[in-house]
C-alpha cells in the first residue's frame, strides 16, 4: 500500500517542474500559463470533496482504480500536446480525478486503528515524500534527451498504468459499514500487522453484496447520497478542525512563498542554495514521517496535544526565520520546521478523522483537500501583498495566522480532549 503513493508522486514530480517551460515552448504567454495553473487549482478544489464522498459510496477500490487511470489519460493527452489547446485539455481529467493519494490514505483509515493510524499515515507521508524527492532529479535528466517532455510524460502515464495494476491486484476486502463494526468489536488487538492482514484477506459474502449495489446503483442516486453526505459534513460541528488546517497551510506556504527571493535579497545566496535547502528539508521531512511512531507514543497517543505542540514550534521557527540575523539561523529553522510541519500535517488529518467519524473518511479527506487548495489559491496573493512591505513580510504574516490557529485550538480544548463526541448529523 506505501508502493503506489510513492510512484505516483515520483511520475508526477518528474513532469510538474517542466510544464511551465513545455506551454511556453508551445507559443503560450505567461499570463494564460498562469490561468491554465489556477484552472487546475479550482478544478481541485471542488472535485476533491465529491471525489472523497464518492469513495465512500462505491468503496475505495473502484474509485481508486477510476481515479488512477483518468489521471494517467491525461499525463498520456499530456504527451501528446503539440499544441496550447491539446495541453489544456489534458489537464482537465487530472484536475477532477487526481485524487489518488487522498483515497489511499482513506483506505488506510480504513484498515488500521485509530491508536496506529498517525503512525501509519507517516510513513505513508514519507514514502509519498521520497518519490517527490527523487522524480524531479530524473525528470530533469530525461528532458535534456530529444523530445524530453513527451518522454517524461508518457512514463508517467506509464506508472500510473502500473499502479492500477498494483492496487487490482491487492486481496481486497471491502469496506463497508458492517466490516468497520466488526472492527469496531476486534479493537482489542492493537497490532497493525495482524488488523491489516485480517482486513485484507477476510472477505465476506455481505460486503461485496452491499459493494456492488453501491457502484452500480443509479448515478442520479450516487449524486444525492454525495450531496447528502456534502451536507452533513457543512451542518457538522467540524468548522474549526478545517479552520485550522486552512490557517496553518497558507502559514507554511507563505513561508516557502518568496523563499528564494528572500534570502537572496536578505544574505546574498544564491537561488541553487536555496533548491538544496529546501531538498534537505524534504528529506528531513521523510526521517520526521519515519519517527512518527515513537513520537505518539511519547505523547501518549494524544494527537490534540501533540498538534498544539506542532503547531506552536512551527509559528516560532516561522518567526525566528523572519527575524534572523545570519544564514545559519534560516538552516537551523528549516532542519526544525521540516519535522513541525510533518507531524503536523500527520496529526491533522487524524483528528479531523477521529472527531469527524470514520465512516466518511473520504468525504473528510476530500474536504480537507478542498480547504488546502483553498489556501494554495489564497497564499499568493497575500504574499504579493506582503513583499510590497518587506523581503519578510510573507512569513511575518504567517506567524500571525499560525498564532490565531494556535488560539482556536486553545478555545475548543475540551472538544478535542473528548474526541468521538462530534459526529456527522447524518450518522
Amino acid at each position: 500500500l506505501f508502493l503506489p503513493p510513492f510512484q505516483d508522486l515520483f511520475g508526477v514530480s518528474m513532469v510538474v517542474p517542466l510544464m511551465n517551460l513545455h506551454i511556453k515552448s508551445l507559443g503560450a504567454s505567461h499570463t494564460f500559463a498562469g490561468i491554465i495553473g489556477s484552472l487546475y487549482g479550482i478544478m481541485q478544489l471542488f472535485s476533491s470533496t465529491f471525489v472523497g464522498c464518492w469513495s465512500d459510496i462505491v468503496g475505495r477500490r473502484y474509485s481508486l482504480l477510476a481515479c488512477i487511470l483518468l489521471s494517467a489519460l491525461g499525463y498520456f493527452l499530456l504527451g501528446t500536446s503539440t499544441t496550447v489547446f491539446l495541453f489544456a485539455i489534458s489537464r482537465l481529467p487530472v484536475g477532477i480525478f487526481k485524487h489518488t493519494l487522498s483515497i489511499s490514505k482513506a483506505l488506510l483509515s480504513d484498515l488500521v486503528s485509530e491508536r496506529d493510524r498517525p503512525l501509519v499515515m507517516g510513513r505513508f507521508n514519507a514514502a509519498s515524500s521520497v518519490g517527490f524527492i527523487l522524480g524531479p532529479v530524473v525528470g530533469g535528466y530525461l528532458t535534456e534527451l530529444e523530445d524530453g517532455f513527451y518522454q517524461t510524460s508518457f512514463i508517467c502515464a506509464s506508472i500510473f498504468l502500473l499502479n492500477a495494476g498494483l492496487v487490482w491486484m491487492l486481496p481486497w476486502s471491502e469496506e463497508s459499514t458492517g466490516n468497520r463494526e466488526h472492527q469496531q468489536r476486534n479493537k482489542g488487538r492493537d497490532s497493525f500487522s495482524a488488523k491489516a492482514d485480517r482486513d485484507l484477506h477476510l472477505k465476506s459474502a455481505t460486503n461485496g453484496a452491499m459493494a456492488s449495489n453501491s457502484l452500480f446503483r443509479s448515478p442520479w442516486i450516487q449524486v444525492a447520497t454525495v450531496l447528502k453526505r456534502i451536507k452533513g459534513i457543512a451542518c457538522s460541528d467540524l468548522w474549526d478542525i478545517f479552520l485550522v488546517r486552512l490557517l496553518m497551510s497558507v502559514a507554511i506556504l507563505l513561508y516557502y512563498s518568496n523563499f528564494s527571493l528572500a534570502l537572496e535579497e536578505r544574505f546574498g545566496v544564491k537561488p541553487l542554495f536555496a533548491g538544496y535547502l529546501m531538498s534537505y528539508s524534504s528529506a528531513l521531512g521523510v526521517l520526521a514521517g519515519c519517527l512518527l511512531g515513537p513520537i505518539t507514543r511519547l505523547y501518549q497517543h494524544n494527537t490534540y496535544r501533540l498538534l498544539l505542540h506542532s503547531s506552536t514550534l512551527t509559528c516560532t521557527l516561522i518567526l525566528l526565520y523572519a527575524s534572523a540575523l545570519s544564514i545559519w539561523m534560516v538552516i537551523l529553522s528549516s532542519t526544525f520546521l521540516a519535522f513541525s510541519t510533518t507531524i503536523g500535517r500527520t496529526c491533522i488529518i487524524d483528528l479531523e478523522l477521529t472527531i469527524g467519524g470514520n465512516e466518511a473518511s473520504g468525504t473528510l479527506l476530500g474536504v480537507g483537500q478542498s480547504v488546502t487548495s483553498v489556501g494554495r489559491i489564497v497564499a499568493p496573493l497575500l504574499s504579493g501583498i506582503a513583499q510590497e512591505f518587506s523581503p519578510c513580510g510573507p512569513p511575518s504574516l504567517g506567524v500571525g495566522l499560525a498564532l490565531v490557529a494556535i488560539l482556536i485550538m486553545n478555545a475548543n480544548k475540551q472538544k478535542y480532549c473528548s474526541h468521538g463526541n462530534v459526529k456527522l448529523k447524518n450518522q
